[in-house]
């Protein structure tokens, strides 16, 4: 992916790029700026007000900063516009091939909640029968690489599918009017597409590949405010801990950040890994296992090395 194709994945970064300046004069820090998505432990740790609740007694305020899916937050925060967020596999990788100033900071497994959808009433019945199919997903998303391996799985080939590229909101319109013959997605669309739209689960991603979603911050960020980041994760991970053992507390939490109807985030939570910890090299390895069929497939224009930009702590033991 050249440059002018990963900056087409930045619909809204012109916005988020006006946000303040957060640097003081003495160099240090009076604002963070943390982009989510609609699921996942920052919807949870946003209402509840977590980080502000830590991060106020020290005069540092908390700006939240929502996007659709992890490209164009990533495109945001090369530029400076956002400190930390998390996303899929996927957009990081393609970030890092197109030289964004990311690391990661922190990992988190994916168990559920993701996967390939078609209409209920679809002939297609397995992975095979996805050959010369509209396939619609959001191009360099953990759903990208959930597209690719599928066909791995069934040895077909990503030039045996059409892919269309959407983002969740304009894939859910297309899926539901039969614009598109498959839907690979992530939650709260992913039981969207199920519970509203009658859709049937062609494929889970835990079937077909072992995943991880990420925290990613900003490489000046990470590099000149350790201590800060260090101290977002371990908000975000006692956040994580909370989640996993109040899961009915979870989906309304998700319901009332978002707007999404309860009954949806009660799906999404419940099938949902809230687990927050450091990105081990078994994590690392899987990543490269992504970045390295990306290349093979033309997908990102180098070769990269997923430890090159991870991000360690000066606490870390």
């Amino acid at each position: 992916m050249n440059r002018r194709d990963f900056l087409k994945l930045s619909v809204g970064t012109v916005a988020t790029a006006a946000l303040s300046s957060r640097a003081n004069a003495q160099g240090g820090v009076n604002e963070i700026r943390i982009g989510y998505q609609k699921n996942g432990v920052l919807v949870i740790t946003r209402q509840q007000a977590a980080l502000e609740k830590h991060f106020g007694p020290q005069g540092i305020e908390v700006k939240w900063v929502e996007f659709s899916s992890g490209p164009p937050m990533m495109e945001a925060m090369n530029v400076g516009s956002v400190d930390y967020g998390a996303v899929g596999d996927s957009p990081p990788v393609f970030a890092q091939a197109a030289g964004a100033a990311i690391v990661y900071a922190a990992g988190q497994p994916i168990t559920n909640g993701q996967g390939i959808l078609v209409p209920k009433d679809s002939p297609i019945h397995s992975i095979a029968a996805l050959k010369g199919k509209r396939i619609g997903f959001t191009k360099g998303s953990s759903a990208h690489n959930i597209v690719v391996q599928t066909l791995e799985k069934a040895s077909l080939t990503y030039a045996d599918i059409t892919p269309v590229y959407l983002t969740p909101p304009d894939a859910g319109p297309a899926f539901a009017n039969g614009s598109i013959d498959a839907w690979s997605i992530w939650d709260p669309y992913f039981a969207i597409g199920e519970s509203k739209q009658q859709g049937r689960i062609l494929i889970n991603a835990h079937e077909i590949t072992k995943s991880n979603s990420f925290y990613i911050a900003n490489r000046d960020f990470a590099r000149n405010h350790g201590t800060i980041l260090q101290e977002i994760i371990e908000v975000t991970t006692s956040t994580a801990a909370w989640a996993e053992a109040h899961r009915d507390e979870v989906a309304k939490s998700l319901a009332a950040v978002t707007g999404i109807p309860l009954d949806i985030q009660t799906i999404a939570a419940n099938r949902s890994a809230f687990r927050v910890g450091p990105i081990t090299d078994d994590i690392i390895a899987t990543q490269q296992g992504v970045a390295d069929r990306f290349y093979k497939l033309g997908l990102i224009p180098k070769p990269i090395a997923i430890r090159d930009i991870v991000w360690r702590s000066s606490t870390a033991t």
